[in-house]
């Protein structure tokens, strides 16, 4: 089942760590906004994360025992929910968390069943994604590869964006 809303169009970006993903999605979002589009994005991250730092109040109340701390301010706010053992919630679950937004870019999340962009390095001396994940409908690297999907030059930041605005009906 590919995930879908009215309201929501969902592209992910699938690849191996160092293939450019981060990069290429901080290239892109500008892009977006300059488009008019609210812009919004998941992230997976390693275990391990924290978006905290050790000493302030924040992280004091976590470390005592709190399931959840909310950080709030003029200008943005930040939920920490603690899972202390709970199993992640799923790909599904996680999206009910956002406020609504025109286009949810998504890091991360190889095998979630939205539609992605498979970002490849040779370099990185990893397999291609694609020919194993059915929602992988392009890819883009910095060299030619061989491939029945569309493929993006990894530095035609133009083309990945009209890409995905087509793909996903946007304009």
């Amino acid at each position: 089942m590919v995930l879908e809303s009215a309201t929501m169009k969902i592209f992910g970006f699938a690849g191996w760590s160092g293939s450019g993903k981060t990069t290429l999605i901080e290239k892109l979002i500008p892009r977006f906004v300059q488009r008019g589009l609210r812009v919004s994005l998941i992230k997976h991250a390693h275990h391990t994360f924290d978006v905290d730092q050790p000493g302030k109040d924040s992280w004091r109340h976590r470390h005592a025992g709190a399931a959840e701390v909310l950080v709030t301010s003029s200008r943005r706010w930040v939920l920490m929910h603690e899972l202390r053992g709970a199993h992640e919630p799923a790909f599904e679950q996680q999206l009910e968390r956002l406020s609504p937004c025109d286009l949810l870019l998504v890091e991360g999340f190889k095998f979630a069943a939205i539609p992605k962009l498979e970002v490849w390095r040779a370099a990185t001396g990893e397999a291609l994604l694609h020919p194993n994940d059915p929602h992988i409908v392009a890819v883009a690297s910095d060299e030619r590869i061989e491939t029945k999907l569309p493929w993006l030059h990894l530095d035609d930041h133009p083309g990945i964006e009209n890409f995905i605005v087509k793909y996903l009906k946007l304009a």
